[in-house]
């Protein structure tokens, strides 16, 4: 999967969503999350955000750009790998 088909294919996905998410949303649109893996991405700048008193904002381009480059990592894992299947 091309890196654009792949982001194409997450818009359609996420169109349901709003263009800046809560943290539940973000758990959600991450196939279920934990509550403490979520904020861990937050903070680690993984996802980037805004963070306003307590309130993490996430616009969810910016989630859209983590699945992207996830999914990069995997597949440069497979490929680099000798023991991948």
């Amino acid at each position: 999967m091309t890196q654009n088909s792949a982001r194409n294919d997450y818009f359609r996905m996420f169109r349901s969503y709003p263009d800046v998410v809560h943290v539940d949303e973000l758990r959600e649109m991450l196939g279920g999350i934990g509550r403490t893996t979520a904020y861990a991405l937050l903070k680690s700048g993984r996802i980037e955000s805004i963070k306003m008193g307590r309130v993490y904002l996430i616009p969810k381009i910016n989630v859209i750009r983590f699945l992207c480059e996830s999914e990069k990592s995997v597949e440069r894992w497979f490929t680099t790998n000798p023991f991948s299947v």
